[in-house]
């Protein structure tokens, strides 16, 4: 399981280990560039260009070891200096001199040229502000970031890009680095899991610096990334012996006219999770196409023609899944009512049934304590309200998850 720190518990994680090992800040700056080094070296075809953007802070540092390290395993390389981020902190400074007494790689300050001409075809490595920023970048330093969005190159980020906050919203703006990717030390940041964010943040890797273990494992986690170790050690055990009546009976009810195929592939997941009976109630539009698809799912005609009109009794199902392709009609809304009133099993509720519940938001307190709801994005914020930011959003889903004691499971890239 990967945690999820914000950028304050990971400065906490930076001083810890410097304390217990213990080892020089530069030193530690020194195994996050070796790491870099490690997955650029096989990235940057050899004599293709590389320009390495850097801030004056400790990202600043990061970028300029990443320069000398790359130029010794005989890179092209060029670093420019934005001089307006502040001091050089102690250890930019110690690597500046390394970079200096060691290479012969051009370093520029970008004094003399607000926006570089960065070679075409080449890379970028950018390490200007690294998770400390609190503000829009401004000056020579949004100029530079400007300059790299509008370049050819292919541009890799260090720790996080430039002008993205880390744990907090980050006011729209065209002063952010576009990444394809970013190279995030020890643990990825609380951005890097929303949507809204991935056209800055590329695609990511998490690079392992060795940071304090003990300090990790006891942190408070803004979120989790589980492993398939993990979800494998989940999964229930399925006897040797077992047979259809072992694995449960599952119960959908799916399609309507014109969206049979929701209910198609509804009972074919099921089926795939290891549910072993699968009954589907559809309306009788649905029945010839589900039957000739899914033969080995039961079908469960309702009255209606075109959606599903009326109750139905729970019976011997252990699960209940409700939503997919069977509109909002009024009848099909109360066939809903009716099962979340009335049902003493598990409930699943997706797609349509999360719509319909937009539209009589009253239900809500009917339903049976630890439902599943599984919405997207949109279906989110039609049943909860549109928010401002993903990090609101989140905030809102553990709120109402626990108001009505359920389980909002959020679909996307990063399912939360």
């Amino acid at each position: 399981m990967i945690k999820i720190l914000t950028s304050e518990l990971v400065r906490q994680a930076d001083a810890a280990t410097i304390a217990r090992e213990p080892i020089a800040s530069v030193e530690l700056m020194e195994r996050a560039a070796n790491a870099c080094c490690h997955y650029l070296e096989d990235q940057i075809p050899a004599g293709v260009p590389v320009s390495i953007v850097c801030g004056k802070g400790n990202n600043g540092g990061d970028g300029l070891a990443i320069a000398r390290l790359l130029w010794k395993k005989g890179k092209n390389i060029t670093v420019w200096i934005t001089e307006d981020t502040g001091k050089g902190s102690h250890d930019f400074e110690i690597n500046l001199r390394r970079l200096r007494d060691e290479t012969t790689v051009p370093v520029h300050s970008g004094e003399d040229q607000e926006r570089p001409a960065f070679p075409e075809s080449g890379f970028i490595i950018e390490a200007i502000f690294g998770t400390g920023l609190n503000k829009e970048p401004a000056g020579q330093a949004a100029e530079m970031i400007q300059a790299i969005n509008v370049s050819a190159c292919r541009v890799i980020s260090i720790d996080i890009p430039a002008g993205l906050f880390s744990d907090q919203p980050t006011p729209v703006s065209n002063v952010i680095i576009r990444a394809n990717t970013t190279l995030v030390f020890q643990v990825p940041r609380p951005c890097f899991l929303y949507a809204e964010y991935e056209p800055y943040i590329g695609d990511f890797q998490v690079l392992d610096i060795g940071l304090d273990p003990a300090f990790i494992r006891a942190a408070s986690a803004y979120g989790f990334i589980p492993t398939k170790d993990l979800i494998g050690s989940l999964l229930p055990y399925r006897p040797r012996f077992g047979h259809k009546g072992t694995f449960g009976h599952a119960l959908l009810l799916a399609g309507s006219k014109g969206k049979t195929g929701a209910a198609i592939l509804t009972a074919g997941a099921a089926l795939r999770s290891g549910t072993a009976l699968v009954t589907v109630r559809c309306p009788r539009c649905s029945t010839l196409s589900l039957q000739g698809s899914l033969p080995e799912a039961m079908c469960w005609e309702d009255g209606g023609e075109n959606y599903l009109e009326e109750p139905v009794k729970t019976g011997p199902y252990t699960a209940i899944g409700i939503g997919p392709g069977i509109g909002t009609a009024r009848e099909t809304g109360n066939v809903l009512k009716r099962l979340i009133q009335d049902t003493d099993v598990p409930l699943v509720l997706d797609a349509d049934a999360l719509n319909l519940l937009s539209e009589n938001p009253t239900w809500l307190s009917f339903l049976p304590g630890e439902t599943i709801l599984t919405p997207h994005q949109k279906e989110f914020a039609r049943l909860c309200g549109k928010t401002s930011d993903p990090f609101a959003r989140t905030q809102q889903q553990l709120e109402f998850a626990k108001r009505y004691n359920c389980y909002v499971i959020l679909k996307g890239r990063f399912t939360a």
